[in-house]
């Protein structure tokens, strides 16, 4: 074998960060029409365990039977942002999920805000 390898040139990729955000949020619009009523219950159940100042993830929703079990896993992560945007909650960590249907996967755990657990005061 004689002369050099060649290595190609990579193609450059252009990154759209705001395409990405705009599937993302076409995804979870999606989901959420799945059952409408389930994402309200979801939603309430999040605003309990908000008020209740406690650190938690979605597995305790269901442990707790604030909320049943979603149509779809995927329906967890629309209802978790929106609660996070509304201020209602924020993320605390990356933590073990305490569900063995999902083999202790990494999830996230929430608290309530300071102005969540005020709506309980009032």
């Amino acid at each position: 074998m004689s002369g050099q390898l060649q290595i190609p040139t990579p193609v450059r990729t252009v990154i759209n960060p705001a395409g990405g955000d705009a599937a993302k949020e076409r995804g979870m619009r999606r989901i959420g029409l799945l059952d409408p009523q389930w994402a309200a219950d979801c939603d309430n159940a999040i605003a309990e365990m908000a008020r209740r100042g406690v650190v938690f993830q979605a597995a305790d929703l269901i442990r707790l039977e604030l909320v049943g079990e979603p149509p779809h896993p995927n329906c967890w992560g629309p209802r978790f942002a929106k609660a996070a945007r509304r201020g209602t909650i924020r993320h605390v960590e990356y933590g073990k999920s305490s569900r063995a249907t999902v083999h202790r996967s990494i999830c996230h755990h929430w608290i309530g805000t300071a102005a969540a657990r005020t709506e309980q005061a009032a």
